[in-house]
């Protein structure tokens, strides 16, 4: 079997600046491009509401989950405070996506617009059920009130690797929804093909691709806590 690689570059601090630079696109482009947010809606204009979907999304299932996945590695203190900080940050991820499926679900509603009838809805939901079933197992498992030994060390592979794989589902699920937007956009007349922000999308959407490599590269590399800091969160 092939050895994970070894990383010569500060590839947290890549993941962090990427992270950061991501969710300062889509708030970016919300505010920028498409009028800002709103959490209520006036008879004029009801896409402030909507534009709080993809930036809560993003920051929440893509942002804070990326740094959440690496606490293990990133994050100075005890094995119990890397696991507080793993769990809580997710949990903050949780919270925000949960507002960003409220906004676009109250958008829909308003605009009398079908509810999940596009493959970015699908993709969406089912990351987000199970990013909160992920959470609860570990929450329930590795933390309170706590797995067996045995039931912890057969967990947690299956943990790490469904960590990895909802990462990578919310990346998919954003990638899609900004070609989903851009497209409608561009159907509607609302912009041309070769825009700014048709461009700036294009772009936001190639970082997130980038993100994720950097992501998974952090996780599989070897470093201090290669094997000891996830074989600690089952301890």
């Amino acid at each position: 079997m092939a050895a994970a690689p070894a990383v010569r570059f500060p590839v947290f601090g890549l993941v962090r600046l990427l992270g950061l630079a991501a969710a300062a696109g889509i708030l970016f482009w919300a505010v920028h491009f498409r009028g800002g947010m709103a959490l209520s809606t006036d008879e004029e204009s009801k896409l402030p509401l909507f534009n709080v979907h993809p930036v809560m999304m993003l920051i929440g299932l893509v942002a804070l989950n990326g740094e959440a996945l690496l606490a293990y590695k990133t994050v100075p203190g005890t094995k119990k405070l890397k696991k507080l900080v793993h769990l809580a940050v997710q949990f903050l991820a949780m919270f925000f996506s949960l507002i960003g499926l409220w906004a676009v679900w109250k958008f829909h509603d308003e605009r009398k617009i079908d509810h999940l009838y596009t493959l970015h809805s699908w993709l969406g939901l089912t990351c987000f059920i199970f990013f909160s079933l992920q959470w609860a197992a570990g929450f329930w498992t590795f933390w309170y009130p706590g797995g067996s030994r045995s039931g912890r060390a057969f967990l947690l592979p299956w943990h790490v690797f469904f960590g990895i794989f909802i990462y990578v589902l919310a990346i998919a699920t954003s990638v899609t929804g900004l070609l989903e937007k851009s497209i409608f956009m561009q159907s509607a007349k609302m912009i041309e093909r070769f825009s700014t922000e048709a461009m700036f999308m294009n772009s936001l959407g190639m970082l997130l691709v980038l993100l994720s490599g950097l992501v998974i590269l952090a996780i599989v590399s070897p470093g201090p806590s290669k094997i000891d800091t996830y074989r600690g969160s089952s301890e």
